[in-house]
């Protein structure tokens, strides 16, 4: 018997448990230890999904910044041919999200990797879009300088005319409506953005416009979850 490592995808919207499909909890029934993001949070998922896991059978893990200390915990398990799972806070771990450096370990040790479907905030978003799908870029948050902000919403447009590419990126949700703010001012009329928030959630909204359209409009997205798409012209 050897290790099979599963990445959990976990909902992006707490009532939304109908986006997890049934095999995710035959695979967290088949798993001994999780590494997790957060552990009380991940325990709370699992009770949503199935009442009948005992979250108390299983070795958990936090997924930390002492990446070494992580690599030891996991190299462990596998040697003791036990199954994990990762389960990251929202959406499919290793993208825009904790797990990577364990997967990574993963393949390097011959493990088998079992990545399982579930609600990916990015893809739902570029799917919703009407953007460029065959080309795209994710390239997570952009810095917090508002002058070196400035630069890299330039550089990104210009990018995106030159390949036709979609640029996604994210921002933390109490900056939104300054990261919106400023995309409005520095982006070209012709340039459109996507903006898409509280995906699979009660109040889900996306929407795709031109800048100039976004700048007679009303936004206010303080606090939401929200993925950002810009396609340069």
């Amino acid at each position: 018997m050897s290790s099979t490592l599963y990445l959990i995808p976990c909902v992006l919207d707490e009532l939304a448990l109908n986006t997890i499909p049934l095999y995710i909890i035959d695979a967290i029934k088949n798993c001994q230890v999780i590494f997790a993001e957060n552990e009380r949070t991940s325990r709370r998922f699992l009770k949503s999904i199935c009442k009948e896991i005992i979250i108390d059978d299983y070795e958990w893990f936090t997924i930390h910044k002492a990446e070494e200390e992580q690599k030891n915990s996991f190299r462990q398990k596998i040697k003791e041919q036990k199954n994990i799972a990762i389960i990251s806070e929202a959406g499919c771990p290793g993208i825009a999200d904790p797990g990577q450096i364990l997967v990574e370990l993963a393949q390097q040790l011959n493990v088998t990797v079992k990545p399982l479907v579930g609600p990916s905030s990015i893809l739902l978003a570029l799917m919703a879009s009407g953007m460029n799908g065959q080309q795209f870029e994710f390239v997570g948050y952009l810095p917090i300088d508002n002058g070196e902000r400035i630069k890299a919403i330039k550089e990104l447009e210009l990018l995106s005319q030159k390949k036709l590419s979609t640029i996604i990126f994210i921002e933390t949700p109490y900056r939104n409506n300054q990261l919106i703010e400023t995309l409005l001012k520095t982006c070209k009329p012709a340039t459109r953005l996507c903006i898409a928030a509280e995906l699979t959630g009660l109040h889900e909204f996306v929407k795709t416009k031109t800048i100039a359209d976004w700048q007679k409009e009303k936004t206010d997205f303080h606090k939401k979850p929200v993925i950002f798409l810009l396609l340069a012209v």
